[in-house]
């Protein structure tokens, strides 16, 4: 059996290089692992600085369409002035109830107007004054009735519009004729001067009945025209043509003066 023998001295070198040789390898491994986390943590950044970009691209994008669906406007700051800004309940209900009511005055449709003449017997027309009064028939034509004589008349005028009248009259005589006329009346202008009072000259025309009396009565029709001529605020003269169709055409001439009256 071999017996293996240890110098002491030998043994204590061999400890002292293990120690030595222990020693210097603790500070390369402490800067290898050193070395490797920084290695780590650039490549951590390299990767992070690459993500970043596309984040923050991305996220400028969505601001500017955002900027793009939702223009920016400008909102004006008004500063109340002490004593202008009505602090009243009622000018606020006032002002809320005024857009209310105008959509219904603006839908409400007017009320349609009928154009109308009122008929008043007894009025004044355009051509004058109502007037009752006398005249002489004087006979141009026939002698079938007293028409176509000379004769006395009563006559008269009653207004019924504006323009319209009814020109009752009677030719005495030995058969009296009764002459119911509805004339249109006229108003002359001056020449050249509209704005000025009317001619007094006042001009009608028109046509009804006319009925023989007697033993031999007679009803027809009538067509009478003239003139009326104020002479002052109670009397007219007029002057007219009366034309009877009997079996014979009775026409008579007509001078008189009437009585002015009117409502």
């Amino acid at each position: 059996m071999n017996t293996i023998v240890f110098n002491p001295g030998v043994v204590g070198l061999v400890s002292i290089a293990t120690a030595t040789v222990l020693a210097g390898s603790l500070p390369a491994v402490a800067q290898t692992a050193d070395s490797t986390s920084i290695e780590t943590q650039a490549i951590t950044a390299t990767s992070d600085a690459v993500e970043n970009p596309v984040v923050s691209n991305s996220s400028q994008t969505q601001e500017q369409f955002s900027a793009i669906a939702t223009p920016e406007t400008d909102s004006p700051t008004f500063t109340p002035v002490p004593g202008t800004v009505a602090t009243s309940s009622a000018a606020l209900t006032t002002q809320n109830q005024e857009p209310n009511q105008q959509p219904s005055s603006q839908l409400s449709a007017p009320a349609p107007k009928v154009a109308q003449s009122d008929i008043l017997p007894g009025r004044a027309t355009r051509g004058g004054s109502s007037y009752i009064g006398i005249a002489a028939n004087i006979g141009l034509n026939g002698g079938e009735s007293s028409l176509g004589d000379g004769n006395f008349m009563v006559i008269s005028k009653v207004g019924l519009s504006r323009t319209l009248s009814v020109r009752p009259s009677a030719v005495f005589g030995d058969n009296t004729t009764i002459l119911v006329p509805i004339t249109y009346d006229f108003s002359f202008q001056q020449l050249g001067d509209t704005f000025n009072e009317p001619v007094p000259i006042a001009p009608y025309v028109g046509g009804g009945a006319a009925i023989k009396t007697g033993d031999d009565s007679e009803f027809t029709f009538l067509l009478s025209g003239g003139v009326d001529f104020p002479l002052s605020d109670r009397f007219t003269a007029t002057a007219a043509i009366n034309a009877a169709f009997f079996d014979d055409t009775d026409i008579g001439l007509t001078l008189g003066v009437g009585y002015n009256f009117g409502i």
